[in-house]
């Protein structure tokens, strides 16, 4: 069985061109039960640079299917065996104004669209600079 990624290394994915905010909003909670944003967002804003993006993908589906460690493994082979979305379509970079920093190894961390790291990796030479995609065409 092939398995997908959706890490990269030494990137920088800046917000979508049609994101509605300007600076990086931490998503609402509606109801009792916390969006994908709010998922994606408490655990990498919590532990920068502890995960990858496929470990915080995995993560939130985890959670959201209440999928227990023991059946990890399992869940994880079947959960990569088809492509999944990469933080290029993430609401935390289409929505809610936050750029994802891939370092050397893959793990993430976020910045607000207003703040001089954010910045910073925009005009980094170094990193690849990549575009979240837009909602609207």
């Amino acid at each position: 069985m092939r398995i997908h990624t959706t890490n990269y290394q030494n990137t920088f994915i800046q917000v979508a061109d049609d994101c509605p905010v300007t600076q990086g909003d931490i998503p609402p909670v509606k109801g009792d039960k916390k969006s994908v944003a709010n998922l994606q967002f408490d655990l990498v804003k919590n532990n920068p640079y502890k995960y990858t993006s496929d470990e915080v993908f995995f993560l939130v589906y985890a959670e959201r299917n209440d999928i227990v460690a023991e059946e990890f493994e399992e869940a994880r082979q079947q959960f990569f065996s088809k492509g999944q979305p990469c933080f290029r379509a993430s609401p935390l970079t289409k929505r809610y104004g936050w750029g994802v920093h891939n370092d050397e190894a893959g793990r993430i961390a976020i910045y607000g669209r207003e703040t001089e790291d954010y910045q910073n990796f925009s005009e980094n030479k170094d990193l690849k600079i990549v575009k979240a995609m837009r909602t609207n065409k």
